[in-house]
């Protein structure tokens, strides 16, 4: 295991990706998919001790760091180094409340996180990944992104915003060496984000998946993301929306009694 301070590795021979949100969820699954799939991965995320057990479990480059922090972003792009393959992956929901109701502090942080860390680290990437000569910039949205629902408007405006990066940033670098591919997820039952966006509440955190015999786990989610990368390079899969069969639309779910 690696655990990187300031210092620049260099790799050849192996595609390098940045994973952020690595720490547990989709991002800690993707690591594991594409340190199997024979990348390099240098896995962020804010949590220093889960970031070494899974650099202990396999063998991934790890950085705690912020990407909301201008400072952190830089020590991220100096421990990339000759990097290939970014996947923004670091995000989240916080609360439930309408319109009405908004919590402007919950609001602020989705932006910030979802929509302004994903620029963050893109823009300060972006020279890296030209240079490569193959580069790839993953963008893990949501079905939110593409529609709303009571209590979602603020996680739905912040998903919005973060694929609009995606698509602005395909028509921006057409004709250089960079894919630009936006994963599109429905109901994925990981342990932390509806827990987290409850505010701590298990059993409201447990009611969302209550019924759904079978929802995305974050090892489905992370398979599509590293299928995608494998790709050949001409072959760029724009956008992959992967819901569960039991979702039908972000607002239609067959639940069990």
């Amino acid at each position: 295991m690696n655990t990187i301070a300031n210092q620049s590795t260099k790799f050849t021979g192996r595609r390098r990706a940045v994973v952020t949100g690595a720490s547990s969820g989709i991002g800690a699954a993707t690591a594991r998919h594409l340190v199997a799939a024979g990348f390099s991965v240098l896995a962020v995320a804010r949590r220093r001790d889960r970031l070494e057990a899974l650099a202990a479990e396999i063998g991934c480059d790890v950085l705690a760091a912020d990407i909301t922090s201008d400072d952190d972003v830089a020590r991220i792009v100096e421990a990339a180094g000759e990097v290939q393959v970014l996947v923004n992956n670091a995000g989240g929901a916080r609360g439930t409340e309408t319109v009405a109701d908004a919590d402007l502090e919950k609001w602020s942080w989705m932006y910030e996180v979802n929509v302004l860390g994903t620029l963050r680290l893109t823009k300060a990437l972006l020279p890296a990944l030209r240079a490569s000569g193959r580069g790839d910039i993953v963008v893990v949205s949501s079905v939110a992104g593409q529609g709303t629902y009571e209590g979602g408007g603020g996680y739905a405006a912040a998903k919005h915003a973060e694929r609009v990066i995606a698509q602005t940033l395909r028509l921006e670098l057409n004709g250089e060496p960079i894919r630009v591919i936006e994963i599109v997820p429905g109901l994925v039952h990981t342990e932390e984000f509806s827990l987290r966006r409850l505010g701590g509440n298990q059993a409201a955190a447990d009611a969302v998946y209550a019924g759904v015999s079978e929802p995305l786990s974050a090892d489905d989610v992370a398979e599509c993301i590293a299928w995608t990368l494998n790709r050949p390079h001409h072959v760029n899969i724009d956008e992959l929306v992967v819901k569960p069969l039991a979702q039908a639309a972000i607002h239609k779910m067959h639940r069990t009694p």
